[in-house]
């Protein structure tokens, strides 16, 4: 059961989230307003040695270096619906995971949909661990110690680019909620579709804009727990938040990956709601990240 200040929570997100059929730019100013006027929930931006933004293979990127030296790099994928989100949103967390993994914290600002669906998204992703994966050094990193990692629509696709690149042999891939079904609803769309900061409706409205074409959703680049071969990843740290709408499909994820060989850390974070990792101004969801990023940075020391 989730705490009660996260209940209250999310009860403000249902009073001031815009309706799902809102303009894209304007649901992407409300999230940004959201996050401007509430950090005392998003959390403290932690200092790096080095922020600075440019772009790997064309994609814009923000990259986070904690400290000197040769480190580990991972490409993390803001979420948001592949709609909403972007290298600012997602600062705080990026900022706390580059220092508390010990790592080279490349953020990748994807195409959006609606205006560039899929696949626009994965490959911008998959070119940017390319491109990491062949010049990491040119960043302060070690190609050899590369992952991948994200949340929600992010996690969605981290866990693409960790099948599609396999053959580099990436470290880990860490998934925080991913959603990897797009093609068909869990039971946990029922469970939970109000009242939970992420809606059933909201979620579809998503998918919608994400995979317009009904017919490409059980293609394994968009849903990748269908697809027929996943063996030979990374190991997997798979997060839930025990009352979302992608509780189930993540759960399924994680059984589909152990099954295919792959280790997998699973954790099904008490007290949480969907979007935790944008709530570290929260001790439950400050500890649950730290938790993370340390299991990465394990993975790839």
């Amino acid at each position: 059961m989730a705490h009660w200040y996260v209940h209250a929570i999310a009860r403000v997100f249902a009073w001031t989230s815009p309706p799902e059929d809102v303009a894209p730019e304007v649901a992407r100013a409300k999230l940004k307003q959201a996050i401007k006027r509430a950090p005392w929930l998003v959390g403290r931006p932690l200092p790096c040695r080095a922020v600075h933004d440019q772009a790997l293979a064309g994609v814009p990127v923000r990259i986070y270096r904690p400290c000197d030296g040769v480190l580990p790099v991972v490409a993390y994928v803001h979420g948001g619906g592949w709609v909403e989100g972007d290298l600012d949103t997602h600062d705080v967390p990026c900022r706390m995971l580059a220092v508390h993994s010990q790592c080279v914290v490349v953020s990748v600002h994807y195409r959006r949909a609606p205006e560039h669906r899929f696949p626009a998204a994965v490959d911008d992703c998959s070119a940017v661990v390319r491109w990491l994966a062949a010049n990491a050094a040119d960043i302060g990193g070690d190609p050899r110690r590369l992952a991948v990692g994200g949340e929600s629509a992010g996690g969605h696709l981290a866990a693409v680019v960790a099948r599609r690149c396999r053959d580099l042999n990436l470290r880990a891939q860490l998934l925080i909620y991913p959603v990897v079904d797009l093609n068909r609803e869990s039971d946990s769309y029922r469970r939970y579709a109000t009242g939970h900061v992420l809606t059933a409706a909201r979620m579809r409205a998503f998918i919608a804009a994400f995979v317009p074409e009904a017919t490409q959703r059980h293609r394994p680049d968009v849903s990748p727990l269908l697809a027929d071969d996943l063996s030979g990843l990374a190991p997997a740290y798979l997060a839930s938040a025990p009352q979302d709408v992608l509780r189930d499909e993540g759960m399924a994820y994680a059984e589909r990956l152990r099954t295919a060989g792959t280790a997998v850390h699973w954790e099904d974070t008490p007290g949480l709601l969907h979007g935790w990792v944008n709530m570290l101004g929260l001790p439950p969801a400050r500890a649950a990240w730290i938790k993370a990023a340390r299991w990465l940075g394990e993975q790839v020391q």
